[in-house]
């Protein structure tokens, strides 16, 4: 009922419906044994019965007493005032000190409480011993035993209480960070799923418009003087396009790439380098070292994906004239190695990638390797041609996740 009070719960407020009954029992008692047994001051005992009963029924109504311990202890003592009255009229007002016990552990604080039950108990003792005209220690058994009962039940229910709000805030603070986790999570997924995209995008559909671009210049640059040159051009572009097409679908679809379908990561790479030298001026080949270990899918697209990148930079940059491309499995762990002979560059000195200019090849090879726990290692110079090696180990740390559909 006051700002450290429990909040009230359909348990609590069927006990305090026991509790007023409990009183207005106890105070129609006491007038009706005043009235029946004809007692002197029957008239005066029911008058302050009535009006202690009244002083009662006001509390609860009152938002005040809920609120404010002050507004609590001043109603306690105009009831507390009325018992005394009724107490020194009819010793039957003795038996209201059990249920004033537990309002006044209840409203008060703490030590003003426990002090407010012994001084209640003290003067029922009191006044029942003047209505008896003797004293024994069997009259302090009653209102004593009352007055301990009501303490244990009452603090034993505030440390329950206490232990319940504290799981109810610690449950609430696990709700809320789980939503931040559950958010925090969605985030990494579209951040993650944002990330696949571009790295399949950028090794896919850009390289292989810049595939289709430089085929359509050089078919330009044959049509006046070899019309059957240009043609051939025309349907290596028109080839590419198809193939990038069935690509696009596939990663949009998170499925295995068309060229690992029915043949090995080295079959693979040899097409690869096979259809770079039949569209472009490099000679691309492709060797095999060591002997062959099952890799997981995950290791050959990625390490597919690197060598197309790669010998796509080869040929819009390099300058290039050959190629080598070699897979080597050294035992627990699988190499990518891509040699050519162009111009070479600093790899110190690459600019920012940017949408307009691109240069997000090299991050995103460097993802690839890094997210299978293995690493890309760029040598270069100008003038001297270009080495990318990437090493995987056939046994990473961590299994990646599977990419997420779009």
């Amino acid at each position: 009922m006051n700002t450290a009070a429990p909040a009230l719960t359909p348990t609590t407020r069927a006990l305090a419906w026991c509790l007023h009954l409990l009183i207005i029992g106890l105070l129609a008692l006491a007038a009706g044994r005043a009235v029946t047994d004809d007692r002197p001051h029957a008239g005066w005992i029911v008058a302050v019965s009535a009006a202690c009963g009244l002083v009662y029924a006001v509390g609860p109504t009152l938002p005040g007493v809920r609120r404010s311990r002050r507004a609590a202890a001043l109603w306690l003592a105009a009831v507390g005032a009325c018992w005394l009255v009724l107490l020194a009229l009819s010793s039957e007002a003795v038996w209201l000190a059990f249920p004033l016990y537990f309002l006044q552990l209840h409203l008060l604080p703490r030590r003003a409480g426990l002090a407010a039950v012994v001084a209640t108990a003290a003067t029922a003792i009191a006044g029942f011993a003047v209505h008896q005209h003797s004293f024994s220690p069997a009259m302090v058994i009653g209102p004593g035993l009352g007055a301990a009962v009501a303490v244990a039940v009452v603090w034993g229910y505030q440390a329950l209480y206490r232990e319940s709000e504290h799981r109810r805030r610690l449950i609430e603070e696990l709700t809320a960070t789980r939503a931040d986790l559950a958010a925090a999570q969605h985030t990494a997924g579209v951040l993650a799923e944002r990330d696949r995209l571009a790295r399949e995008i950028h090794d896919t559909v850009a390289q292989g418009l810049s595939s289709i671009q430089l085929l359509l210049r050089a078919a330009e640059r044959a049509l006046p003087q070899a019309p059957q040159n240009a043609a051939r051009y025309v349907d290596q572009a028109r080839q590419a396009a198809v193939d990038n097409l069935a690509e696009t679908r596939r990663f949009v679809a998170a499925l295995t790439p068309p060229t690992l379908e029915g043949t090995t990561l080295a079959g693979a790479l040899e097409r690869l380098c096979t259809t770079t030298s039949a569209r472009h001026r490099l000679a691309a080949r492709f060797h095999l070292s060591g002997d062959p270990a099952p890799l997981a899918t995950a290791h050959e697209v990625a390490l597919l994906r690197i060598a197309q990148s790669a010998l796509a930079n080869t040929v819009r940059h390099a300058e290039a004239t050959t190629a080598e491309v070699t897979l080597s499995y050294l035992g627990d762990h699988v190499a990518l190695d891509v040699v050519d002979d162009g111009r070479g560059f600093d790899p110190a000195g690459l600019p920012v990638p940017d949408p307009e200019a691109g240069g997000f090849g090299l991050a995103a090879m460097r993802a690839r390797a890094q997210a299978l726990g293995g690493t890309l290692i760029i040598e270069s110079a100008p003038g001297h041609g270009t080495a990318l090696a990437t090493r995987l180990p056939l046994t990473p740390p961590a299994e990646p996740q599977p990419e997420a559909r779009p």
